[in-house]
């Protein structure tokens, strides 16, 4: 029997939000229903406020695109889960949204079905800060918002940066990386009053409005802005002070991975989307690490994190089918000693 009408709505527009492009044919083969039925059904959603995009032609498709207000919102079971576990984290980002997180967990919560919220309230998550450190100015998530759309924007930004004296003084600069180190946030850029090269906390940031004009990007010194932030820290680890040191791409927020990056650096490419650049004693120790992120990695080198994980996807897979040791037992132990 064919779904109710409510219920395969439902089930389109979970399918539209699991992949950016679906063809017109295979949503109708995924829904068991014809193409002028998916049709009717994407009208239905437009109607209630989802902003799908149609392409014509015997390729044509369907996209769930962005839109001016935010419509309801569909999730299945183990993202609702994971979406509350992170508001209960956020405390520990530095992006200053406690209280918005407090309320949007709360939101959540109340429309869940009573099975998820059993697991939710079993599951209490308490950010704890290590004992005797001082404890680290929230940034506005405001002021992240104007850095993060002036970088990407690349235009002069200016603003008041409260400095070390705690009097304000008005900056220019052109902004090239936000990024977070040991959960706070700054903004890497060009001084233009000063002609250097600057990191400034975002908490002491008073964006002015409007922003400045267009610049061309400069090139970081050294062409790596891990390595950059990391040198302006002296007597902290981080990822240079390792001896085996990579990057790689996440598609996850800079806020979620910086809450577990440790004395790694991550820097903002957009919305759902950080680089990580992270240090350990050993690649697969590394390889292990990064994949605690539960998203796609896109490897940015070195080759021997890539191999690393390689070596670890051809352990877990004989973990997974739970055949143990394989025949080549001793070239893995060899290819460990390697990759240390």
């Amino acid at each position: 029997m064919p779904p109710k009408t409510s219920a395969r709505l439902l089930s389109l527009l979970s399918l539209l939000q699991a992949r950016r492009d679906w063809p017109g044919q295979l949503l109708a083969e995924r829904l068991e229903v014809s193409p002028r039925t998916v049709r009717r059904d994407v009208d239905r959603l437009r109607e209630l406020g989802y902003p799908i995009a149609a392409a014509k032609g015997p390729d044509g498709g369907y996209r769930l695109d962005a839109g001016t207000d935010l419509p309801p919102l569909l999730f299945d079971d183990d993202q609702a889960v994971a979406l509350a576990v992170a508001l209960q984290t956020a405390a520990g980002t530095g992006a200053g949204i406690e209280e918005a997180a407090a309320r949007a967990l709360n939101t959540v919560r109340q429309v869940m079905p009573a099975r998820l919220r059993h697991r939710i309230d079993a599951l209490r998550v308490t950010a704890v800060e290590r004992a005797g450190a001082p404890a680290r100015p929230q940034a506005d998530p405001q002021v992240l918002m104007a850095l993060s759309g002036a970088v990407r924007a690349r235009e002069v930004l200016r603003f008041d940066y409260a400095g070390a004296a705690a009097d304000a003084a008005a900056r220019r600069a052109e902004p090239h990386h936000l990024v977070t180190w040991g959960g706070r946030w700054y903004l890497v850029a060009w001084d233009l009053d000063r002609a250097d090269w600057r990191t400034f906390r975002a908490d002491r940031i008073t964006p002015r409005t409007p922003t400045g004009p267009r610049f061309p990007p400069r090139e970081l010194p050294g062409g790596d802005v891990a390595a950059f932030v990391a040198a302006r820290f002296r007597g902290s680890q981080g990822p240079e002070g390792w001896p085996c040191r990579g990057e790689v791409i996440l598609d996850l927020p800079a806020a979620a991975v910086s809450r577990y990056a440790g004395d790694g650096v991550v820097e903002e490419l957009g919305p759902d989307r950080c680089r990580l650049v992270l240090g350990a004693w050993s690649w697969p120790g590394l390889a292990a690490t990064i994949g605690k992120f539960d998203a796609d990695i896109e490897v940015v080198g070195p080759p021997e994190l890539t191999r690393a994980f390689a070596h670890l996807a051809r352990r877990y897979a004989r973990a997974a089918t739970g055949s143990g040791a394989s025949p080549g037992h001793g070239e893995g132990v060899q290819a460990d000693e390697e990759l240390l």
